[in-house]
């Protein structure tokens, strides 16, 4: 029995301190074991410390190495033949843009960019109640690769509508917490894709590579041709080439392919095809950094206009279809049955993978008897531009969702004359529908020639120049852009003159001099084109010509009454 400090023999009371002993260090221990487990299911989960701010690099316009932390994210994009940079958005936040090897002309085919995956810890901020329905968004800015200007105009594509952007080149929408991809498109720009991790809200920065076209167009039997088609592929490989026309719906009325449009099949358009693997080539196409235009010819039909009479354009004297100087029936642009098939087959080459859908023969017919065409309706002038922009407003309602870019063909002289020049086209009222107006600037086509050049063939560069540069005046304001058609091909208006690569370079002068950016395509029905005006791509050599060939251009041209 101790003994207290006066010296008595009295028993202490009983103290804890023994429990204590044993008791704190298996709180300890139990705690530590605790933190243990959490950080094992934090790796495991995905979770991350937060980053010390000396480690975040300073957001610079360059393009710095990648973090370390966004190893993963290159990873989850890596594949053959791609390459990566990291690019910070406007908060210093870096993302991931990859793509394809650079095709020949120096422009990547596919920009992806790749935004790191969430990195919460452990402290996450109370959710927002309204975003908690809503659900998480992504949020950013489109800019010129090379100028850092908003890009406008662009198109964003998720989970299958198409999202607008701000005048700014901003934009914002909803995105499934599961994550997924975004595609953003704009016209003459590279498209690039925005791939999402499932997680929380994100912004980013979008730099879309501009690019000028520069096309040739294949014919419904060249693209089918190997020889025809392996020449043409081979100039486009080789020189400044970047665009491709391809008839999907040919003069004849004819589909390329073998559509699964139903009217097409009842109706025989299937009949003959002619581009039998437009699902093998049209991926090499893209990789290549080759743009892709799908042309399809609208009103003159001979196939529908046999099958469906009551849909045609019908000659008054005999109550059959309406024959043109070419021998061939056209269908009645007043009747919603020939907008509706047109579009189907303009879907269909969207969803097959061409990037822009141009409408061709869009317009009523002006050569052959047509003081003896009847109609559904009165064509005068009101109606016939009521029924031009009628099926433009409809087609681009349906194909602008699928995110392809939506062009016209029309005649030279509607830069310069303010009606519908009779057939219903005045570019004022179509640019409102199209994201490009493509006139047929062929010096040939001038007949009448422009104030100050009434011999137009004489003077190729100032036909294209002038005409370019009125079109722009009267189109001021409007996003449309305007692509010319150029002549390829041997006069047949004044004096059958052959058009020789000279005369095809002043062409392409004169439409960079005039509207600068917009690009310019060659037209030759027999596909044969002047390589010698054509500029090799860096490290080429000179382009040799192609030899003369015989093909079956002839029997699907434009202007097939032209004689080598």
């Amino acid at each position: 029995m101790p003994w207290t400090s006066r010296g008595s023999a009295r028993p202490s009371p009983r103290r804890p301190a023994r429990w204590r002993f044993w008791l704190e260090p298996s709180l300890s221990l139990a705690l530590l074991l605790s933190l243990q487990i959490l950080g094992l299911v934090a790796v495991r989960s995905g979770l991350h410390p937060p980053l010390a701010l000396a480690s975040l690099p300073e957001p610079t316009r360059a393009a710095p190495a990648a973090p370390t932390l966004l190893a993963r994210a290159a990873l989850a994009t890596a594949r053959a033949g791609e390459r990566a940079a990291w690019f910070p958005d406007r908060r210093g936040r870096f993302s991931a843009s990859a793509w394809p090897a650079s095709p020949r002309n120096g422009t990547p085919v596919l920009a992806r960019v790749v935004l790191p995956e969430p990195q919460p810890w452990f402290r996450a901020p109370r959710p927002n109640p309204l975003e908690a329905q809503e659900g998480p968004r992504l949020r950013g800015v489109i800019e010129d690769a090379q100028t850092g200007q908003p890009v406008t105009g662009a198109r964003i594509l998720a989970d299958g509508h198409v999202r607008a952007i701000s005048e700014e080149g901003r934009f914002q929408l909803p995105f499934p917490r599961d994550g997924g991809a975004v595609q953003v498109k704009a016209i003459h720009y590279r498209a690039a894709e925005v791939l999402v991790p499932a997680g929380e809200d994100r912004e980013v920065t979008v730099r879309l590579e501009p690019f000028t076209p520069r096309g040739v167009y294949l014919t419904f039997y060249g693209i089918g041709d190997r020889e025809i088609r392996t020449r043409t592929l081979e100039l486009v490989e080789r020189t400044e080439l970047n665009t491709l026309i391809i008839d999907v719906k040919g003069d004849r009325g004819f589909i390329s392919y073998k559509s699964e449009v139903p009217l097409a099949q009842a109706i025989g358009a299937t009949r003959i095809t002619t581009f039998r693997d437009v699902e093998v080539l049209l991926p090499s196409l893209r990789a290549q950094g080759i743009y892709t235009i799908a042309r399809i010819v609208t009103f003159k039909d001979p196939v529908l206009a046999a099958a469906r009479p009551e849909w045609a354009v019908l000659d008054e004297r005999t109550g059959e279809p309406w024959i043109d100087n070419e021998g061939l029936a056209w269908v009645d642009p007043f009747r919603p049955e020939v907008w509706a098939y047109v579009i189907a087959v303009a879907k269909e080459a969207a969803e097959k993978g061409f990037d822009e859908i141009q409408f061709d023969y869009i317009r009523f017919p002006t050569d052959g008897r047509i003081q003896h065409a009847l109609y559904s309706r009165a064509p005068n002038l009101p109606e016939r531009m009521g029924a031009i922009n009628g099926f433009l407003a409809e087609a681009a309602a349906a194909l602008k969702p699928l995110g392809v870019f939506l062009a016209a063909d029309v005649f030279g002289y509607t830069l310069w004359r303010t009606d519908d020049t009779g057939i219903g086209q005045r570019i004022e009222d179509m640019a409102r529908h199209l994201d490009v107006i493509s006139p047929m600037v062929y010096p040939s086509s001038y007949h009448l020639g422009i104030p100050g050049y009434r011999y137009s063939v004489a003077h190729p560069y100032e036909i294209v120049f002038h005409s370019l540069v009125r079109g722009r005046e009267r189109l001021r304001g409007s996003p449309v852009r305007i692509r010319p058609w150029l002549q390829d091909f041997r006069d047949y208006a004044f004096d059958r003159r052959r058009f020789t690569p000279r005369d095809v370079l002043a062409q392409t002068r004169a439409s960079a001099e005039a509207v600068g950016a917009d690009g310019w395509m060659l037209w030759n029905p027999r596909v044969r084109y002047s390589a010698e005006a054509l500029a090799p791509k860096s490290g080429e050599a000179e382009v040799a010509p192609a030899p003369e060939t015989t093909d079956h251009a002839e029997d699907d041209g434009r202007l097939t009454w032209l004689q080598d």
